[in-house]
Order: structure tokens, then C-alpha cells, then sequence
């Protein structure tokens, strides 16, 4: 009995780690305590705008945290010195309103808030509608103030949580997905394919589209989260091999997407049997499930943090690709003794011979360290671009030193 019981505990333990529950904890800590701050020092008797302040200035990192923090306080000070400009020359009627919303709309765009430019018609309003204008504008702006930096505090003494581990497991569900559609791609090469069975295939193909957005999300807020992280020591490499690996699958999805639409044009023109001879759709097989092994491989490799497993998942994928251009040279000479009897459609089956090799060209272990090699050397000029003078004197104190 006692095991049973420790399972729920320990079930608790492990999700309270999780980036999410953390940071919805950080969110409420900051949150009570930037209420607490701003009851001493406002002289509102129920300063809510700092604790809104700090929930929404702590975001899942710290690089959003201090982008977001300074552009809601630009928000928050252009919107009160509009109301405080408006109240000076007329009162609070229907045009009135209408006029201070459009004004503040458009200095929202102007000093470029981005996101929060409707905070600025919202601290419009609420300062023009009071009879305090003047002390209640200040007081909004303080309270404002009060809630971005104790959410920025939380960030620089409470580190978030670096959201690495969700991007990893994104990427590895797009690649079992792609996995998954090339294995049922080589399960059917031997049986009879209706036009609509392979158009469904189609379909399953551009969903990944889909996928591959919702990873793109998750990669960039794991992105940001590396960002200025002082949990986080090599932050730009962890960044670019999770990119480039992206890249990666995304141009191998869409090239399974093409794939699938040949197979869905062979389906066409062979309504009466199988897509390929027994002997064709058996390599074929092979190669779609040394394909399909090689993707999951290679979302391995990517997502992996610890050396070793990196050397083991490099080695798998090497092996896999291997194994799959080696099943690719002998489909190649049964599909060219096939177009021989069946001339019409040569250029089909030499379609579906580029689709594979681009895909393994992309998988390939060179290929990602070339990738990734020119987007370091990418970062690395633009760095020096961004920061011309300080790169010269920090070249002139190398020098000096030397």
C-alpha cells in the first residue's frame, strides 16, 4: 500500500517543476508583493494597477520580461499625459471620450509599444474619468512603476524557468508524426491504393504545417528564455542547433508533402493495382522505414543536452542513413528496369527518387554541421555590425594588453 500512496506524491513533485506551474507561482508571488509595495507608498486605498503591472510584466523569461516591462510603462505614461491634457481643456462627454481613445491610439503607435498600445487608451480613461485628475494620473504612473520593477526583480533574483524541455518534446512529436507518415507510406506501396486513399495521405502530409507552427512557437519562447538566462551558459548554441534542426524538418516536410503528392499522381494513373511491383514496393518499404528512423534520429541528435547521448544518437542517425541510401540505389535500379515497361511514367518514379534524396541530404550530419557552422558565423557578424565602436575599443584594450 505504501507505494500506491507515494505515486500521487510523487506525481505532484515532478509537475510542480514544470515550467508552467513555476511560472504561474512566480506570476502570483509578484503580483501579491508589488500590491503590498504599492499600498505603502501610494496614497490610493486599493492600488490594483501594480499587481496588474507585475502579472503582466513577468512573463515566461527574462528577455520578455525587461522588453515588455519598459513598453508598458511608456503605455502607462503616454496614456496619463494625454488624459492630464485632455482634463485641461474640456470635461468627460461622448465626443470627449471618443477624441482622448483616438489620440491615445495613435501616441500609442507613435512612441511604438507594440502590444500595449491599447493600455494607452486604457490609462486614458481611467485617469480622465475621475475628479482627481492630477493626483490620480501620478498615482497610476507610481503604481505602474511600482509593479514593473518588482516583476523585473522577480526575473533578476528569481531566474524563470528555462523552457528548453517543451521545445524538445515538440520537436520530437513532429518528427515521431513525420516518422509515422513515412512508415504508412511504405505499408501501403504493396496493396492496392485508391485515389482517395492516397489523397487522405496528401491531407495527413499538410497538416504538418500545423505542427510545424506550433513548434516554431514553443522554440521561440524557449529561445527567449535562454536569452540574458544566467542559469545558462552556452544560450546561442542551444539556440541555433534547435533552430537549424527546425529548419531541418521543415524542409523535410515539405518535401514529404511532395512526395505524397506523387504518390498521390501514381494512384491516378494505377487504378487497377498496386502502386509498385512486389519487388519495387519492398525496397521502397525499406527505404520509407530507414527514412522514418532516421527523422526520429534526427530529432534525437538535436534535442539531446549531454554529450554522450548526442555521440549515440549521431551514430544512429549515420547508421540509418546509411542503410537508407543504400535501399535507395537498389529501389533506383528496380524503378528503372519498371519505367522501362512502362515509359509513361518515368518521370514520376524519377520525381520520387529526387524527393528521397533531398531528404536525406538534409538529414545528413554534414549538411547540419554546415548549417549550423554558417549560423554561427551569421550571429558573429552581426554582432560586430550592431556594436561597431565597442567591438574597436574592445579590440584596442586586446591589443594593449598584448
Amino acid at each position: 500500500m505504501l507505494p500506491e500512496a507515494i505515486v500521487p506524491v510523487r506525481s505532484l513533485v515532478r509537475r510542480s517543476r514544470e515550467p508552467i506551474v513555476v511560472q504561474t507561482f512566480r506570476s502570483t508571488a509578484a503580483a501579491v508583493v508589488a500590491y503590498v509595495v504599492a499600498l505603502s507608498l501610494s496614497s490610493e486605498p486599493a492600488p490594483l494597477t501594480a499587481p496588474l503591472t507585475a502579472l503582466l510584466v513577468v512573463q515566461v523569461t527574462l528577455y520578455t520580461t525587461l522588453t515588455t516591462g519598459i513598453r508598458r510603462v511608456n503605455a502607462v505614461v503616454a496614456g496619463v499625459l494625454v488624459a492630464i491634457g485632455f482634463s485641461a481643456l474640456v470635461g468627460l462627454t461622448w465626443w470627449s471620450l471618443g477624441l482622448v481613445i483616438l489620440t491615445s491610439l495613435v501616441v500609442g503607435h507613435i512612441v511604438r509599444v507594440d502590444e500595449f498600445v491599447p493600455e494607452v487608451a486604457i490609462s486614458a480613461m481611467l485617469v480622465l474619468g475621475v475628479t482627481r485628475v492630477a493626483a490620480t494620473a501620478w498615482d497610476r504612473v507610481l503604481e505602474t512603476l511600482i509593479g514593473a520593477v518588482v516583476g523585473l526583480m522577480f526575473n533578476l533574483f528569481l531566474a524563470p524557468p528555462v523552457w528548453v524541455a517543451p521545445a524538445n518534446e515538440a520537436i520530437r512529436s513532429l518528427s515521431r508524426r513525420m516518422g509515422d507518415l513515412l512508415f504508412h507510406l511504405g505499408a501501403e506501396l504493396a496493396e492496392h491504393t485508391p485515389v482517395e486513399k492516397a489523397a487522405a495521405r496528401l491531407h495527413e502530409a499538410r497538416r504538418l504545417d500545423g505542427d510545424i507552427t506550433r513548434v516554431d512557437s514553443a522554440l521561440r519562447q524557449a529561445e527567449d528564455s535562454l536569452r540574458l538566462n544566467p542559469r545558462v551558459k552556452e544560450g546561442l548554441l542551444f539556440r541555433l542547433v534547435l533552430r537549424t534542426g527546425l529548419d531541418t524538418l521543415e524542409i523535410c516536410a515539405v518535401v514529404l508533402r511532395v512526395c505524397c503528392r506523387t504518390m498521390t499522381d501514381l494512384a491516378k494513373e494505377r487504378t487497377d493495382g498496386s502502386l509498385f511491383p512486389d519487388e519495387v514496393a519492398e525496397a521502397l518499404r525499406e527505404l520509407f522505414g530507414h527514412m522514418a528512423v532516421a527523422v526520429e534520429n534526427f530529432a534525437v541528435l538535436i534535442t539531446a543536452q549531454i554529450s554522450s547521448s548526442a555521440e549515440e544518437a549521431e551514430t544512429r542517425l549515420s547508421q540509418e542513413l546509411d542503410a537508407a541510401r543504400a535501399s535507395r540505389e537498389r529501389a533506383a535500379r528496380l524503378l528503372l528496369e519498371e519505367a522501362r515497361s512502362r515509359p509513361g511514367q518515368w518521370q514520376l518514379y524519377g520525381a520520387l527518387l529526387a524527393e528521397v534524396d533531398r531528404v536525406l541530404d538534409e538529414l545528413g550530419v554534414e549538411k547540419r554541421s554546415q548549417r549550423l557552422v554558417e549560423e554561427l558565423d551569421r550571429h558573429s557578424r552581426a554582432r560586430r555590425t550592431r556594436a561597431p565602436r565597442l567591438r574597436r575599443l574592445w579590440e584596442r584594450r586586446t591589443a594593449a594588453e598584448r
